[in-house]
């Protein structure tokens, strides 16, 4: 009979085990029969036992939590020694409280030759190390085969490598990539997008390695059987054509890419998009592939009308351009202030001593004509009279009376065809207020000619200044005017929030942050219809608060409704008119059930889906949510929302945890966009940050870049598409 010699080869992870949802075990009659491995085999060759194995200090006497042994099949089968329902191993930091404890992977030929302490040096030690990880892999695909049964073809290969990857995430490997890396092999922690194959594949060149080093005539003892199981993947998943996998799908969700791009650039538009005929045209031909919409803000009719001018700008420029529209979700907002006046200011730009440097650039055109995307000018007059553009000439001087009665005047200066019509660029070097019903005329031999009256004056937009120090009342009434509350607070500021779920969830003490963290306060006192406030971060000069934006409470545990009503409303229109729909505030297993059996009642296999990861619930559960949702055929995507994200996982945590979101989504060959911010200050003052630069180079990693609504987007996308080009990056 041949030796029984072990083989034993050591993966330490310095933490213990601990439970999870998405390992289960198999039938108990298996486990039974599995809590003795020798007595189970009675066969002449050697038989192979990978064992997950805790040890305490430096005794390191091992107790088998758990092993996978290679059935008849050669394919790995799983058990456990402990009553625990769930068994797995984690890399959290709360996992143990014995610092002592490790876990350690051993592949050995008998249980009783099993030695700890035994170590390998060279590529054979590598080898029995890698094909212990191996097994650890396939044990895992084996233990979870009930879970794996119920996603959707699409996604079987997809959702078994998430599997491997999360049984791989589970080792310290630390050590072994070092020694792969001092032979010149792949380094772990960078083959999340095909685990198996790429462990396979390692595997096969150490064999041959060895093979190849050592005398045939040696006696180079039993091996674990790894062959089979090998040969089997040439014809089986994961084969080498698997590699184009996660290209696929991120074509099916967001479309094919165009001129070597590497990244789609994915704009959000709203009711700017509408009063500029050439916005959405201008954004498609500089590099858009996906107009959002936000279905929190606006209204159907609009929404239709953007779909209809990104369609109709997409056949004449003959670039696809898809549509996702965003859920509004159980977000707590700020409610909608009292509207400001409809003002607009003209301001020329003016040095340290009140002079001027130059003046403000005014564009006059009828309703709907905006300016050309290489023109941004200060100030943006609607005339009401189409025989205006008729009635002056370049050169003219155009006057008239602003809101204060004071004498200004325009001086025409080019004329410019757009494609909605035609336009004048103008000069003021003097400070205005214009409103709707402003009279504009011209003097031609002392005489007055009236050419047009200026309309459709845009309100200025109400906000609320708060300082460190204020106290705000958040008021469950969104009527409420802030003369009619009396008391004490009643010089601080109101703003409405019309969820009662923030009011039954808050206690005094709570932190609670404001537009995605720009401001922070702690609740003072609640009471059924009021919460106050105190301010605790802001701007130096204070920082404005205005309608819709976020309201976070990280550390309460207020429980929202996956779907709101308004969600399944819009979900219609969603459905019959977007390509992708977004899902915002996903938390939980429950919130992906509920959109799958929605979807299914509208009979939608082919819209697309992608959710929005921006709470640390959902961030926690992110392989559960993949794998629910892998459950239906439609095409899946993940946004990393990091607004939210950052406010709820602290921000010092954002890096860490976008990474682990892309690392997680490739190994589940899910594309991801990467959204918030992206090129923030260029897209509203039209100059970029450094910082802004190497986050978006961060940001090629993922299938899209968002950007965000602003003054300069046109700029901004045409800036973004030059720097996902394809050959600058490989340059």
């Amino acid at each position: 009979m041949t030796t029984m010699s072990a083989l034993s080869a050591y993966v330490v992870a310095n933490q213990a085990i601990q439970t999870a949802d998405i390992l289960q075990l198999p039938p108990s009659n298996l486990r039974r029969e599995l809590q003795h491995p020798p007595c189970r085999f009675h066969v002449k060759q050697p038989t192979h036992i990978f064992q997950i194995l805790a040890t305490h200090g430096r005794n390191q006497k091992p107790r088998m939590s758990a092993f996978a042994v290679p059935d008849e099949n050669n394919k790995a089968e799983m058990g456990s020694s402990h009553d625990d329902p769930v068994l797995v191993l984690s890399k959290s930091n709360k996992s143990s409280k014995d610092p002592d404890v490790k876990v350690v992977a051993s592949s050995s030929h008998s249980q009783a030759n099993f030695c700890p302490n035994s170590e390998q040096t060279g590529s054979q030690g590598i080898l029995d190390k890698l094909k212990a990880v191996h097994l650890h892999v396939l044990a895992s695909e084996q233990w979870n085969a009930s879970l794996l049964k119920l996603c959707h073809r699409n996604y079987l290969v997809s959702a078994t490598n998430l599997v491997h990857y999360l049984a791989l995430k589970c080792l310290d490997l630390e050590q072994l990539n070092e020694d792969l890396s001092s032979v010149g092999l792949l380094n772990l922690e960078t083959v999340n997008s095909h685990i198996l194959a790429s462990l396979t594949a390692a595997i096969r060149l150490l064999e041959t390695l060895k093979l190849n080093s050592l005398n045939t005539k040696e006696n180079i003892g039993p091996r674990i059987d790894t062959q089979n199981r090998i040969d089997q993947l040439k014809n089986e998943k994961f084969t080498i054509h698997t590699m184009k996998k996660a290209f696929s799908d991120g074509e099916l969700l967001l479309g094919p890419l165009q001129h070597d791009k590497t990244t789609h650039i994915m704009v959000t538009v709203g009711q700017e998009a509408l009063g500029s005929e050439t916005l959405i045209t201008d954004l498609i031909k500089m590099g858009a592939s996906i107009i959002r919409i936000n279905c929190a803000h606006g209204n159907p009719s609009d929404w239709s009308e953007i779909i209809r001018r990104v369609k109709r700008s997409s056949q004449l420029l003959e670039k696809p351009c898809r549509i996702l529209m965003d859920l509004a979700g159980p977000k707590l907002r700020t409610g909608k202030l009292k509207p400001g006046e409809c003002v607009m200011k003209i301001s020329p730009k003016k040095n340290a001593t009140g002079n001027v440097n130059f003046p403000a650039q005014v564009w006059l055109c009828h309703k709907g004509a905006g300016p050309p995307a290489h023109f941004t000018p200060d100030a943006v007059l609607f005339i009401d009279d189409q025989e205006f553009f008729s009635k002056i000439n370049v050169g003219d001087t155009v006057r008239f009376h602003d809101i204060r009665g004071r004498k200004r005047m325009l001086k025409i200066c080019r004329r410019l065809d757009v494609f909605s019509g035609t336009g004048y660029v103008a000069e003021c070097s003097r400070t205005a207020y214009v409103e709707s019903g402003t009279e504009l005329y011209v003097k031609r031999k002392k005489l007055k000619f009236p050419i047009g009256k200026v309309v459709d004056v845009p309100s200025i937009e109400p906000f609320i200044r708060l300082r460190v120090g204020d106290l705000l009342i958040i008021s469950r009434d969104c009527l409420c005017e802030q003369d009619e509350l009396p008391g004490p607070t009643s010089s601080a500021p109101i703003i409405a929030c019309s969820s009662g779920l923030l009011f039954d969830s808050v206690k005094p003490g709570d932190p609670i942050a404001f537009d995605d963290g720009k401001i922070w306060g702690v609740v003072q006192g609640t009471s059924i219809s009021e919460i106050i406030v105190s301010i605790t971060h802001a701007g130096p000069k204070g920082t404005k608060l205005g309608s819709e934006k976020s309201i976070n409470i990280p550390e309460s545990n207020i429980w929202f409704e996956g779907l709101t009503s308004k969600d399944l409303m819009d979900l219609d229109f969603v459905s019959a008119n977007a390509d992708v729909v977004g899902v915002s505030f996903v938390r939980d297993v429950r919130d992906i059930v509920v959109l799958r059996q929605e979807l299914e009642k509208r009979k939608v296999q082919n819209l697309g889906v992608v959710l929005k990861i921006e709470t640390k619930s959902a961030f926690e559960k992110l392989p559960l949510l993949l794998l629910e949702a892998m459950k239906s055929s439609n095409p899946l995507g993940v946004m990393i929302a990091r607004g939210d994200l950052a406010v709820e996982c602290g921000w010092e945590k954002l890096a860490d945890v976008q990474d682990e979101i892309l690392s997680v989504c490739n190994a589940a060959h899910i594309p991801v966009i990467w959204a918030t911010q992206v090129l923030e200050s260029l897209v509203k003052s039209g100059v970029p940050t450094r910082a802004e630069l190497t986050d978006v180079a961060s940001g090629r990693r993922a299938g899209c870049i968002m950007l965000n609504k602003g003054k300069h987007i046109v700029e901004a996308v045409k800036f973004l598409d030059g720097i996902l080009d394809g050959s600058s990056i490989k340059m």
